[in-house]
């Protein structure tokens, strides 16, 4: 029996670093987004800094990991089996989740999980017990509810304080230095410095000393006696050490604040969210240890009262955990496309919106221009132009295209200072607060206030915002839901339970895992795109249209026959796979008209004037990826709702136009390729042919009408085919002509 539990421990431990490597992933989010955002330094430095922060930081964790033994259930009322069953199902719960938010790059709350998975697989024994009691008894005996609701509340309402402060601080930040900050930091930037590492330090060690497991009894009865002076003396410290850099190296105050921060932030996160990932089967650990040390208990009735004493978690394990977390930190490819997701939602800048446009969004910004409508009739207009030249973005928008940065380090110091202190107040209180919903909602909070969220995206970020607490509800629910179930199905299973649910996490991560490599391979693709028009003159902006249109039209071609060949074989299998790829032909193609504002922006002043050619053969692809929509949709609904098929006839007359379409694209790509524009007539010629055999089409399906020689659905089908195929000629000549006038005029302007 001992050697199953030994098993069960050394699962737990191993399920432990697979939770370091999947909780780092999702909240590096958290401590990297500022830097990241404002470019403050090189990713190898930013890394680096990040790194050190979470060494340090692990070693502040050891009082939080009560949270995970006594926090959410009261132990005492648990036997040893019990306990095991509930933190193997945390761990493996825990896993699943985190990973499956990490491939979607959507950045979930690791506290929240663990507090919710703890819950639900406490609930799920509980309610076993109660059943299997002929005493019966309620929930209140096994759950901590009154800690539970407590832990719940504070992190609900950390969200609220975090979207306000970030908000209040960052605009009265942004009224002191404008966005034009280099001009006011010899004034204001020492100060500001000061007080934000000031702040940091308080927080940090102050009121995080407590939760350290090096700092003894006595060195934090003496921190807490002298607090005023280390503030005081911290404050004016920072103030002179930063003014006399300033005067003496020009460095940027500001950068230096970013650091730290970044620093402080990744501290406070391995403070925090250590618990989450190495909580539970330390816990776990100590409960075994206490089993063994009792010779010949009953696994099934010796009760864990020991777990509600407080334990101090060695240092060397902590180390080992923060280790594990900074090497993930360097390597996940998965912590990048989360920390994606908010720097999006944050930029300064316009660009392609990730989000789409919702109900409540639309509500949201339509209810607060009426309500900056009525501010500005109660406002006086000399305040209200004072604080329009605060927040005059033209500096901004000058160092923007030269350094490519989604905001300024202004916020970016705003972000981690407010983030910082919010989390280590929190962390000292013994509160699991929430980094992601702390970090994310500041960032939220100072953007909006920053004027990011302008009138062109705000609907769409609002969106994004909505989407991203949306999904924490969801990990709520599902972590308290799968918990509990997966308690449940390791109590009646055992063993094979627990090792099929393992087999099943692995399988589940791999997949994610391949799913998130597809995802990336695309968004370099995109981003390979986006760099082609950084430096556009008329000879690469030409080079572009060629490609795009090539591209696409090669695309277009090959899908097409796969659509025809699909209706005419009945291959649903083909059908459902042409489909996915005609709806990533869509989203390229939007993704080029998407740019058309950055391509024409850059284009030089010479060339500027060839810019709507270029917009007339993007408008022209995006039509002909449309009517491959409108062609395969209806197909598709055909072969799979099983409609009768196409009669012999029928099939005959669109086999033979496959061949013939076929044909005429290879023509087209030909003369796009090497610019052959004097072939153009003989294009015309082969599509008025074809258009006049679309005709003869149409009739002959009328007549079979008209001998009912042919049903409803096949005859709405076959009109259907025979119009997009229309469309979608029309629209190729139109791409031909566009190309061919976009690269005269081109030519023309060159001489």
């Amino acid at each position: 029996m001992e050697s199953f539990y030994i098993f069960i421990v050394v699962i737990l431990f191993a399920l432990a670093i697979s939770d370091l490597i999947v909780g780092v992933s999702n909240d590096a989010v958290n401590f990297l987004n500022s830097a990241f955002g404002s470019k403050v330094a090189s990713i190898r430095v930013i890394m680096i800094v990040a790194s050190i922060g979470i060494l340090v930081g692990t070693t502040f964790s050891s009082g939080m990991m009560e949270i995970a033994r006594k926090g959410i259930m009261n132990p005492d009322q648990f036997f040893f089996k019990e306990i095991m069953i509930i933190f193997i199902s945390v761990m493996l719960t825990d896993i699943i989740l985190l990973d499956l938010f990490n491939t979607f790059g959507l950045p979930t709350s690791t506290t929240v999980s663990i507090v919710f998975e703890l819950l639900g697989a406490s609930v799920g024994i509980a309610i076993i017990k109660i059943t299997n009691s002929p005493e019966g008894g309620d929930l209140d005996t096994y759950i901590n509810t009154g800690k539970a609701l407590a832990i719940i509340f504070g992190i609900l309402l950390s969200v609220v304080i975090a979207f306000s402060f970030g908000a209040l601080i960052q605009y009265l930040v942004r009224v002191v230095f404008s966005f034009d900050y280099k001009k006011y930091l010899k004034y204001f930037g020492s100060v500001w410095g000061g007080l934000a590492i000031t702040a940091i330090t308080y927080f940090m060690l102050i009121k995080g000393a407590k939760g350290s497991s090096f700092i003894s009894p006595e060195q934090m009865i003496w921190i807490k006696a002298n607090s005023f002076s280390i503030i005081l003396l911290s404050f004016i410290g920072w103030t002179l050490l930063l003014q006399l850099v300033l005067w003496l190296f020009k460095i940027n105050v500001l950068k230096f604040i970013v650091l730290v921060g970044t620093f402080s932030l990744a501290m406070a996160f391995a403070g925090n969210d250590l618990v989450n990932f190495i909580g539970v089967p330390l816990a776990g650990f100590e409960s075994f240890k206490t089993f063994t040390a009792a010779s010949g208990a009953d696994p099934a009735t010796f009760l864990m009262d020991s777990l509600t004493t407080a334990v101090k978690t060695p240092t060397s394990l902590l180390l080992i955990a923060g280790i594990i977390m900074a090497i993930t930190l360097w390597i996940s490819k998965k912590a990048r496309s989360v920390t994606k997701t908010e720097i999006d939602l944050g930029r300064q800048g316009e660009g392609t919106e990730r989000f789409e446009s919702s109900l409540l969004a639309r509500a949201i910004v339509r209810s607060t221009l009426s309500f900056s409508k009525y501010v500005s009739i109660v406002v006086p207009v000399r305040i209200q132009i004072a604080v329009r030249k605060r927040f005059d973005r033209t500096s901004y928008n000058k160092l923007k295209s030269e350094e490519s940065i989604s905001f300024d380090l202004v916020r970016a110091s705003v972000n981690l200072v407010v983030a910082s202190i919010l989390i280590a107040f929190g962390t000292s209180l013994k509160l699991p607060l929430s980094t992601t919903y702390v970090t994310f909602m500041v960032a939220m909070g100072t953007s909006l206030a920053d004027g990011a969220w302008g009138r062109e995206s705000a609907v769409y970020r609002i969106s994004g915002v909505i989407t991203v607490i949306t999904g924490w509800f969801f990990t709520a629910l599902s972590a308290f839901t799968v918990a509990f179930c997966i308690a449940i199905i390791i109590h009646w299973t055992g063993l094979p339970g627990i090792l099929i649910l393992i087999a099943l996490a692995v399988f589940l991560v791999i997949r994610t895992h391949a799913f998130h490599n597809k995802k990336v391979k695309v968004e370099e693709k995109e981003k390979e795109e986006r760099e082609k028009i950084k430096v556009l003159d008329r000879k690469n902006v030409l080079e572009i249209s060629r490609q795009n249109v090539t591209s696409t039209l090669i695309s277009v071609s090959k899908l097409y026959y796969l659509s025809i060949t699909g209706l005419l074989n009945e291959d649903r299998k083909l059908l459902k796979h042409n489909l996915k790829d005609i709806k990533k032909l869509n989203q390229e193609v939007k993704s080029h008209k998407d740019n058309v504002y950055s391509t024409i922006k850059l284009l030089d002043e010479e060339s500027s004037d060839t810019g709507p050619f270029y917009v007339q053969v993007l408008d022209y692809l995006r039509e002909a990826a449309h009517c491959l929509t409108y062609l395969t949709d209806p197909i598709f609904n055909h072969i799979d709702n099983n409609h009768p098929r196409l009669r012999t006839v029928q099939r005959n007359y669109l086999n033979n136009l496959n061949e013939d379409i076929s044909s005429f694209f290879n023509l087209v790509l030909n003369t796009v390729k090497k610019d052959k524009f004097e072939d153009l007539e003989e294009i015309i010629d082969k599509q008025q042919s074809i258009l006049e055999q679309l005709d003869k089409l149409q009739k002959k399906q009328v007549k079979m009408i008209k001998r009912e020689e042919a049903g409803t659905k096949n005859s709405l089908l076959f009109f259907n085919t025979i119009s997009e195929t229309k469309s979608l000629f029309l629209n190729t000549v139109n791409i031909i002509k566009s190309q061919r006038d976009f690269v005269i005029h081109n030519k023309n302007n060159s001489k």
